[in-house]
């Protein structure tokens, strides 16, 4: 059963999503925000986490989706902020329409000791259209992210591998049939396992979280995680917490009437990042292997 994440401290009545771990667990960057996102920052004391405040390299554009790699030495995540210092945000151009400053593109903003770097934008292989996001990275430095598949420009599941300090123009990932969309990839470090919300192409059904394996013939079929783990309107923003046994996701889901927290200040209906051991399943795959 999904638990609400630090209630009161982090979860009340903003909309939140996309936890993003240090690899120590100590740390925590997250998406806020309903129109206009910021990354926030938040940092654990035993068992309490602290106020959050806008990340030293946010707030300003509208920034959303962060990922952390690995090794915590650099954050990947999307934003509007310009391509080019003084020119105009990043418009988005769905079906031959402009939404101005709707557009997002990866950014990379690296650790540099104690403190944040200065973010620099993916390159245009990545980038190869204004519709970019929901990065996850792997400990061979590739990422798994949604962007636009060449020939048709459409929204898929794509990864591009990170080789000799540069990333390659991305490939389209084969997972699932054709009739699925796909978004918000969270990648297992070593690859072995990807978490994905999915639901059928052009469908108005929520987005439900699913699980798949990397066998030697490419990826299994996903696995659905489920009703008692998918709820409310929709259930997306896959994260991996530091232990890679931990899915962070969020939803808009309330608790029952029944629940003791049912009348909390944050069981409204927003969306907050919720977690849930993932270790059935992943106990189970390793059992039938």
């Amino acid at each position: 059963m999904p638990t609400i994440f630090a209630p009161g401290a982090i979860a009340g009545t903003d909309d939140d999503g996309a936890a993003a771990f240090t690899p120590d667990g100590a740390t925590v960057y997250f998406m806020r925000g309903t129109d206009s996102f910021t990354l926030m920052e938040s940092h654990r004391d035993g068992d309490h986490w602290s106020k959050p405040k806008a990340a030293p390299f946010s707030g300003h554009w509208r920034d959303l989706d962060p990922s952390m790699a690995p090794n915590g030495s650099f954050l990947l995540f999307v934003s509007n902020r310009p391509a080019a210092s003084g020119s105009s945000p990043i418009d988005a151009v769905s079906a031959g329409k402009h939404y101005a400053g709707r557009g997002m593109h990866l950014w990379r903003v690296d650790r540099q000791g104690d403190h944040w770097g200065v973010p620099v934008r993916l390159p245009d292989a990545v980038n190869s259209c204004s519709m970019t996001f929901a990065p996850s990275i792997a400990v061979d430095g590739s990422i798994y992210f949604i962007g636009c598949a060449a020939p048709a420009g459409n929204l898929q599941l794509l990864r591009s591998v990170y080789r000799d300090g540069h990333y390659l123009a991305p490939y389209a990932v084969k997972l699932g049939d054709a009739g699925m969309q796909i978004r918000d990839p969270a990648i297992a470090p070593d690859r072995s396992f990807i978490v994905i919300s999915t639901k059928p192409t052009g469908s108005q059904q929520p987005y439900r979280l699913a699980i798949a394996f990397h066998t030697p013939t490419g990826w299994s079929a996903p696995r659905d995680l489920g009703d008692t783990v998918n709820g409310g309107k929709h259930s997306m923003g896959a994260q991996l917490g530091a232990d890679h046994r931990t899915l962070y996701f969020y939803s808009d889901r309330r608790l029952p009437p029944s629940d003791p927290d049912a009348t909390a200040t944050w069981n409204n209906g927003a969306d907050h990042i919720w977690q849930v051991s993932l270790a059935p399943w992943l106990d189970a795959h390793r059992a039938e292997h």
